[in-house]
């Protein structure tokens, strides 16, 4: 299946796919099944690199409760048609077809049962039943509107397409290829382009907070975090850099520098009522509390932020006191791990210049922009990949014959 990059030329019907990821590979088997003629062709050497390490190599490849709710962008709205046309119930009839399982897991996330590189495969097999031509370490540049297509270099080489998908991806995980190509063609021609940054990605503290964070490195608790309106209860882990794991992660996509992050670690409760239902109220209030949470937690933060009075002391405004730092901890962070650690990339194309029904750009007929290339950014859990999977999939029924 994989033809060296100038084996043939380009035929002038030709639909080409850009990126070979999991956008790309779902649209270019569709539109192939759907009677076109294919070309895909990605700059790396490998098919589906980030599908890959996808929840640690087991593949998060959707989420039962996908819905744009649980979407971010300037208008995630726009996503509504999409998961209308293609929701994950559509997704896993393609998995029983493939003869891949999975298991549903917390929040709906669903895994392949047969780990990240038997989904990859079977995308790539799905391809080459189709009858896609992949084309791996291939330069695309100069690509340009021309006449009733457009015209490109592949290697150097003067090639043609009937239509272009851009499936290309964003600028997060570089050491697998990340590529800023989605934006340069857009900027080139003319289309809006949404501030990039790093989504769903740890975040950094300095100084005193950090030292503290660095000491209890790997220690993992359920807390309720908030920025802003926005709130998450899921798992927080400290690290040597700062905070991470998926509450972390989550809320990161709401963070911008010089906002605060709010964390509650008792969530569902409150610090009044376990004070007041146990015995022993000389303890210490770190004591009291490593009955809910993990004992070098409480002394770490005790020591460090909030004091140790003993809990008969926790009346009144040493209560209120004590519940600001344990049930509403207010810190801002330092910034952000940036791409390396970034599981997504927030921001893009511009959903305003691309028809949510087809994904087609409207000030260049022909061209599409599909998956993490476009402003629409999901939760942590397989909400990504449902956007991949729904984009592309309207890109290809709009293009099939």
């Amino acid at each position: 299946m994989h033809e060296k990059p100038n084996a043939a030329a380009a035929v002038g019907d030709e639909l080409l796919v850009i990126g070979a990821g999991a956008a790309g590979l779902f649209c270019a088997a569709r539109a192939a099944e759907g009677g076109r003629k294919v070309r895909l062709v990605d700059h790396g050497r490998e098919a589906g690199r980030k599908i890959l390490i996808s929840g640690g190599g087991r593949c998060n490849f959707t989420n039962s409760g996908a819905r744009p709710e649980c979407y971010l962008g300037e208008d995630p709205a726009f996503c509504t048609t999409a998961l209308s046309a293609f929701g994950p119930g559509d997704f896993l009839d393609h998995m029983r077809r493939w003869n891949l399982g999975w298991k549903e897991k917390a929040r709906g996330q669903l895994f392949c049962e047969q780990r990240a590189r038997a989904l990859r495969g079977a995308l790539v097999a799905d391809c080459r039943r189709s009858g896609v031509r992949l084309l791996l370490d291939a330069a695309i540049e100069g690509l340009q509107p021309q006449g009733q297509g457009f015209r490109f270099r592949l290697n150097g080489r003067a090639e043609r397409a009937r239509q272009v998908v851009v499936a290309t991806g964003g600028l997060s995980f570089p050491k697998l290829g990340a590529s800023d190509f989605a934006y340069r063609l857009a900027r080139e021609l003319g289309l809006r382009l949404v501030e990039r940054r790093p989504a769903l990605v740890p975040l950094c503290l300095t100084g005193p907070l950090q030292e503290f964070s660095s000491g209890l490195s790997g220690l993992s608790l359920p807390v309720a975090i908030r920025c802003g309106d926005t709130r998450f209860g899921e798992d927080l882990l400290f690290t040597h850099r700062g905070l991470s794991g998926p509450a972390v992660l989550q809320i990161s996509s709401y963070w911008q520098p010089g906002r605060e992050v709010r964390i509650d670690f008792l969530p569902g409760r409150r610090l009044e009522e376990l004070l007041g239902t146990a015995d022993g109220s000389r303890q210490l209030l770190s004591t009291r509390l490593a009955e809910y949470l993990p004992r070098r937690f409480c002394q770490a933060f005790a020591d460090r932020f909030s004091g140790n009075p003993r809990v008969a002391e926790c009346r009144g405004r040493v209560l209120e006191r004590q519940q600001g730092w344990w049930q509403d901890w207010r810190l801002k962070p330092a910034a952000d791990e940036g791409y390396r650690k970034a599981e997504v990339t927030r921001g893009g194309m511009a959903t305003e210049e691309l028809d949510p029904y087809t994904m087609e750009c409207h000030k260049v007929p022909g061209l599409y922009f599909i998956g993490e290339a476009v402003d629409i950014t999901g939760w942590l859990g397989g909400y990504n990949f449902q956007w991949a999977w729904a984009s592309a999939f309207l890109a290809a029924r709009a293009l099939s014959l």
